[in-house]
């Protein structure tokens, strides 16, 4: 008896692999959150500098209103 208690203590049980596949798939799906949230961050903050750049550039360079446009006469 006390030989089985020994050999199941130092005897890793077997692994279902559905587990693995389990353990796997919750590894990659947290790294691809991670990568997404990484990107939507860039992609904030790139905005935002894009944003003030055009700001600073609309200040820097005013925009001198545009002339209205004559409508064409009719012919008769």
């Amino acid at each position: 008896m006390k030989e089985s208690q020994t050999n199941s203590v130092f005897k890793p049980a077997k692994k279902n692999p559905s587990d693995r596949a389990d353990q796997a798939t919750i590894a990659s799906r947290a790294i691809v959150e991670q990568e997404a949230a990484a990107r939507h961050k860039k992609t904030a903050r790139l905005k935002q500098l894009r944003l003030e750049r055009e700001a600073e550039e609309a200040a820097a360079n005013p925009v001198a209103p545009t002339k209205e446009k004559r409508k064409a006469q009719k012919r008769k």
